[in-house]
């Protein structure tokens, strides 16, 4: 890690007007929640289930909750870091406009993030697909374990899912409208811990370098976009960030 990079974003966050967080699943791993791609993630022993099949066949609702089902405690127990907390900070301090995120583990409002741009949507919740009513998604994940099976919504008795965006399924349209908006303004665009292969949320730190923001990416390792960065970091997330808040004057405990 370089300390005149360090030095530089630290300038860069305290001169911006638009500066934007874009975050995906290296920002969470620091917090033990394991990246659905890694070699010890979900998919690696399991196969999606897509939005199609779930809404037509009864078992590919039992296989996608049984999935969901593995991963809910670990996003219970998980605690923001250092960086989830650096970064609401800066949005508290006005240095960032927001976050927008791949994730879905909600660690960003934990660590006390107001400004959230969920793309794919949160797993802390439970929606209706009928009659769109949203529920906290423990009791409903409880009583999937006991019965094995799906249970109905509580207010209507229709389908429910994970308040996430499944395979097929579309982005919340509002919230990507806002996300391209936000990244064609910015005139300081933070990658944390995206590979940024997953589209069409890897298209936005190209649209905002497109429309003139510096561009700075944080990823333990390489990306396809780290030829157009101003200034890229192959380290450990957390240490990034507490180097950034030392020269910031925004210390965040480790």
């Amino acid at each position: 890690m370089q300390q005149e990079k360090i030095r530089q974003v630290a300038d860069w966050i305290q001169q911006a007007q638009r500066a934007v967080a874009f975050t995906g699943a290296g920002i969470s791993t620091e917090s033990g929640i394991p990246d659905f791609r890694s070699p010890g993630g979900v998919w690696a022993t399991s196969q999606p289930v897509y939005y199609e099949d779930y809404l037509s066949n009864p078992a590919a609702r039992a296989e996608y909750w049984r999935q969901k089902s593995l991963t809910h405690d670990e996003f219970l127990k998980a605690n923001p870091n250092v960086a989830h907390r650096l970064l609401a900070a800066w949005e508290q301090r006005g240095r960032i406009r927001g976050v927008i995120t791949q994730n879905i583990d909600g660690l960003h409002q934990e660590a006390g993030s107001r400004r959230v741009w969920e793309l794919h949507g949160t797993a802390r919740q439970i929606g209706c697909l009928e009659c769109d009513s949203r529920f906290d998604a423990d009791p409903l994940v409880r009583q999937f374990l006991e019965s094995k099976e799906v249970p109905p919504c509580p207010d209507c008795g229709g389908l429910i899912k994970h308040a996430t965006i499944s395979f097929g399924q579309a982005l919340p349209s509002h919230v990507l409208e806002e996300s391209i908006q936000l990244a064609d303004e910015a005139d300081l665009f933070l990658v944390f811990g995206s590979s940024l292969v997953v589209e069409p949320a890897a298209s936005l730190p190209v649209m905002a370098h497109r429309a003139g923001a510096k561009l700075v990416i944080i990823n333990r390792d390489a990306t396809h976009l780290d030829g157009i960065a101003d200034i890229v970091f192959n380290d450990a997330i957390g240490d990034v960030a507490s180097a950034i808040a030392e020269l910031t004057g925004d210390p965040v405990e480790a």
